[in-house]
């Protein structure tokens, strides 16, 4: 949700420890994280928006999860030049690891899919309709109305026992929260989108029923939520379930208020009560009216409560300035103080591309960059027990102020419960082009990581071409804490690069990438999981249609196609534009088989 037309402010900084140059990568291995993805049909081979999470209990085992549309129909379904979202199917994708993220699993369920709609050449075919049968989704959602949306956030706590306490004795909770839309023709909520949670004690065996924890009304589009289990013994709200997220009022236009609210569950996510934690109206310096967005919300080991978002800024021309901000609670979530503005981060909107009408990085026709500067949060809270916390807080976020072609991977840390912060330096490598980030820190506050997507190819001005690549890859970096604070980063493992191009947005407009990657940690080692294009294949007939849309909205000075499909699983706020004149190709016919094979890699790596 980040625009091309901005104010400028200045940079409000406080202090950070010098990030180390360039250092030579290790040979350290990555996996396949979505094991389940075909490498075709499109979209049947497309995810994207990673999340990660360590049982503190049972640190060998780890839950991810992403946007993933291992279930939709194929291209050839219905008019071939569409790859519609199937209605009624979920793209909340689970897989799970038993070997500390070295390798991976993806369950099967039992749920509405559209895996049956293969299609045949040619238009004449019916639309999908969807069965039941197996899916790679979250299940129980069309059971009760819903479809899983994406925004995917995973996060482990101790379950509840029936004398209503909380112990990691009774076993482990992992709890999933995604968006949410109702299956065509139910009405389970109010609104278009809202946040959904579901549960599993038996490391994905059986789950929950999924239940609506945002509180609803007709205009309201959920959006963009983060979940955090308190899951240190030594916190007087151990157990203590929190949800933050955008309230889109106005069902996403843009026209009413945008407040950010937060979640709490004190009965493992049966029930919940919602806060709003920030002013409802929205930001009067950002294009249509958005305020803030791309929350993290995390616990230390006393129970405090830490919520961070960014509020977008305005600005005529290149990167915009916005707060990010923290919200903090010393009551379990019951009250919540007033927004402290941290400091000045700049979104990536060097470039505004006006056939989506979205901002992008890599080049004509990309993947969108409107969440680059949302911070992503760490706490070093001792988990389980909390009794070796040093409660180190670590940030992480991508920052456009230096210009396109050097869009930079940003770092602070604060040892003083948020009351001051370092002065936020760039920590990628060499000559990366920071994309997504997100640090991770050890329970006892020794080791960080930091795991970020990165363009290793200048903006290109074209999308057509073979000179015309977008160079994506995958980058985990590390670094030691002391008392004295976080030393140099070093680079443990770079992925194999992969063409963005590859990527797409279902209606084929433009790239697609999603808004997160994620990290995680434990006393012995760090994970990490990351969008991935290495096993894509790019399709000169989509480049052209992209480029054909760029070059029509340029010469009408109107976008000409959505930001991406109205589903949860992207971002709902685009509205439709008038209906552009290229026409798209028929993508099974025209492309490469591997087009759209956006993959979650992730990688495991020992403490030095």
């Amino acid at each position: 949700m980040s625009h091309p037309f901005r104010r400028r402010a200045w940079i409000a900084g406080l202090a950070v420890l010098a990030a180390s140059p360039a250092a030579a990568a290790s040979a350290s291995a990555d996996t396949l994280v979505s094991v389940g993805s075909p490498t075709t049909p499109f979209s049947q081979n497309k995810q994207n928006e990673p999340a990660v999470a360590i049982d503190p209990a049972h640190p060998n085992v780890v839950a991810a999860g992403s946007n993933d549309e291992i279930d939709m129909e194929a291209c050839n379904a219905g008019p071939d030049d569409d790859c519609p979202f199937t209605p009624g199917v979920g793209v909340s994708g689970i897989y799970f690891s038993r070997t500390s993220g070295a390798s991976w699993t993806q369950p099967t369920y039992t749920g509405l899919t559209g895996r049956n709609c293969l299609g045949t050449v040619g238009d004449t075919d019916p639309p999908c309709t969807p069965t039941t049968g197996p899916i790679g989704t979250l299940p129980n959602y069309a059971a009760a109305g819903l479809v899983s949306d994406g925004d995917p956030a995973v996060a482990w706590g101790p379950v509840r026992g029936s004398d209503g306490r909380f112990s990691w004795a009774n076993g482990s909770r992992l709890y999933y929260a995604n968006l949410a839309s109702a299956v065509p023709g139910a009405s389970p909520f109010k609104g278009s989108e809202a946040i959904a949670v579901s549960h599993t004690d038996d490391v994905g065996a059986t789950w929950s029923a999924p239940a609506i924890a945002s509180r609803q009304s007709g205009a309201l589009f959920s959006d963009k939520e983060q979940i955090w289990a308190d899951n240190a013994a030594s916190s007087p709200h151990f157990g203590t379930v929190y949800v933050c997220y955008a309230a889109f009022r106005g069902n996403g236009t843009g026209g009413g208020g945008q407040p950010l609210n937060v979640l709490t569950s004190r009965d493992g996510g049966t029930s919940w009560t919602q806060h709003q934690v920030t002013p409802a109206a929205n930001n009067t310096h950002s294009r249509n009216g958005f305020g803030r967005s791309g929350c993290t919300v995390r616990t230390d080991s006393t129970g405090r409560v830490y919520v961070f978002d960014y509020q977008f800024g305005f600005n005529a021309t290149g990167a915009a300035p916005g707060p990010i901000q923290m919200i903090t609670s010393d009551d379990g979530g019951a009250h919540f103080g007033r927004p402290v503005n941290l400091f000045t981060a700049f979104d990536t909107c060097n470039y505004f591309e006006p056939s989506i009408g979205r901002c992008v990085e890599d080049g004509v026709g990309g993947a969108r960059s409107d969440l680059s500067p949302a911070p992503s949060v760490d706490i070093a809270n001792g988990a389980p027990n909390g009794t070796d916390a040093t409660n180190r807080i670590v940030m992480s976020w991508v920052d456009g102020r230096a210009g396109v072609d050097h869009e930079q991977v940003m770092f602070s840390t604060s040892a003083a419960g948020g009351t001051s912060f370092s002065t936020p330096v760039a920590v990628q490598q060499g000559t990366d082009r920071g994309y997504y980030s997100a640090p991770a820190i050890s329970p006892d506050g020794r080791n960080v990581w930091l795991v970020y997507n990165a363009f290793t190819t200048p903006f290109r001005t074209s999308a057509v071409g073979p000179g015309n690549d977008r160079e994506l890859i995958g980058v985990v970096r590390h670094a030691t804490a002391t008392t004295a604070g976080v030393g140099a980063f070093t680079t443990v493992h770079r992925g194999a690069p992969g063409d963005a191009r590859g990527s797409s947005q279902n209606d084929l407009a433009a790239e697609f990438l999603g808004d997160y990657v994620y990290a995680a940690a434990t006393r012995t080692y760090g994970a990490a999981v990351w969008n991935d294009m290495r096993r894509g294949a790019d399709c000169p007939a989509v480049d052209a249609y992209r480029q054909a849309l760029h070059d029509e909205a340029v010469a009408t000075g109107t976008q000409t196609a959505e930001a991406e499909e109205p589903r949860g699983a992207d971002d709902g706020a685009a509205q439709p534009e008038p209906a552009a004149t290229a026409q798209p190709p028929d993508v099974q016919q025209a492309c490469p088989a591997a087009f759209g094979n956006s993959d979650i890699f992730g990688g495991s790596f020992p403490n030095p």
